[in-house]
């Protein structure tokens, strides 16, 4: 069972859009792991949806996005945005 502090904030990259949000997951496992055991989609929690050029299409606290839509996807501590 996962608690608010297995949240891991993540940047996820598609065709599309931008998001930025918490996925549930643990902290002694691996972010690649946890996408090859996934279904679907995945839910992200506390979510900044973005299009490419950095306009903001939506906000939420709760959103699924389809696994094979997803092109990249990283801890936001490892990561820059532009």
């Amino acid at each position: 069972m996962t608690t608010p502090e297995d949240k891991t904030k993540v940047i996820i990259l598609t065709v599309r859009h931008r998001i930025i949000g918490k996925i549930a997951h643990f902290s002694n496992a691996r972010l690649t792991d946890y996408m090859a055991e996934a279904k679907s989609f995945i839910a992200v929690t506390d979510a900044e949806v973005r299009d490419h050029s950095g306009s903001l299409v939506l906000t939420t606290s709760f959103l699924n996005a389809r696994r094979d839509q997803i092109e990249m996807i990283m801890p936001a501590n490892l990561a820059t945005l532009e």
